[in-house]
């Protein structure tokens, strides 16, 4: 009688002592607009400090893939999206479990190692030298979208539509100009502040936000985080001073004040 008490209070422990180790280690699985690459990747890091036993797991790709991926029932816990419209739209699919929270606001910027666009501006796209301009995929990557909004804006579209090419998200389109595979490109203002695209050289200008609509950027709690209170804290932390700083450090407008 005593063995099988003995078994069943350690059997019971070894489910408790499992139940704990689980819970200790909950993961929590982001996904996230190309943009936010360093930015978020440095949030993340504090939240970490702030949280050790909380597994945040962060992976970036085009807003509009990422939407497809979670409307097609990817697990993620959370995603931040470069626009407020996919964020919304998965909202009214009724595949969150938050409200939709604007977190940031982003900016375009022109950026070559080949000519100075603070020169001409806008104009540095007409160039003659100028022979392959990079933007994101308007398609599926709002920075796209906006950038081609910019052109439209300045009326040059129709002009230097023949020597646009298109990376499949905004990393993409800034690694096409660092590598030369295209001479000038429109990319985040949030990566041109990391430290790889500094070392790089080149020079760049800030689009004016007046020529397109505002990058105003949203992130959602998704369905799959349904009871996850990690994926809750970190929806919160993204409000925090600390991580509206690193927001700001790169070249993010905020509401926040």
């Amino acid at each position: 009688m005593n063995t099988k008490k003995l078994l069943f209070k350690t059997i019971i422990l070894l489910m408790l002592s499992a139940f704990s180790v689980a819970k200790a280690q909950q993961k929590i699985t982001i996904v996230a607009a190309a943009n936010l690459k360093i930015a978020l990747d440095s949030i993340a890091t504090v939240f970490k400090k702030e949280n050790p036993t909380i597994d945040a797991q962060v992976a970036y790709g085009a807003s509009g893939k990422l939407f497809e991926q979670i409307s097609n029932s990817a697990p993620f816990d959370l995603f931040f999206s470069a626009d407020m419209d996919y964020p919304n739209e998965l909202k009214k699919k009724k595949l969150t479990t938050s409200e939709v929270k604007m977190y940031a606001i982003g900016k375009l910027a022109i950026w070559s190692k080949k000519t100075d666009p603070n020169k001409r501006k806008i104009n540095s796209l007409l160039d003659a030298n100028i022979h392959k301009i990079s933007i994101a995929n308007p398609t599926t990557a709002p920075y796209g979208e906006k950038a081609t909004e910019s052109l439209k804006f300045y009326k040059i579209y129709d002009n230097v539509k023949s020597k646009l090419v298109f990376g499949e998200n905004i990393t993409q389109t800034s690694q096409f100009v660092t590598t030369g595979a295209a001479d000038i490109g429109i990319i985040a203002l949030s990566l041109v502040l990391t430290p790889n695209m500094i070392k790089e050289g080149g020079k760049h200008y800030i689009i004016p936000q007046k020529s397109h609509a505002p990058l105003e950027q949203g992130c959602v709690l998704l369905k799959h985080a349904q009871g996850n209170a990690s994926a809750t804290k970190f929806y919160n932390f993204i409000s925090s001073k600390k991580a509206v700083a690193i927001l700001k450090y790169y070249g993010y407008d905020t509401k926040a004040k």
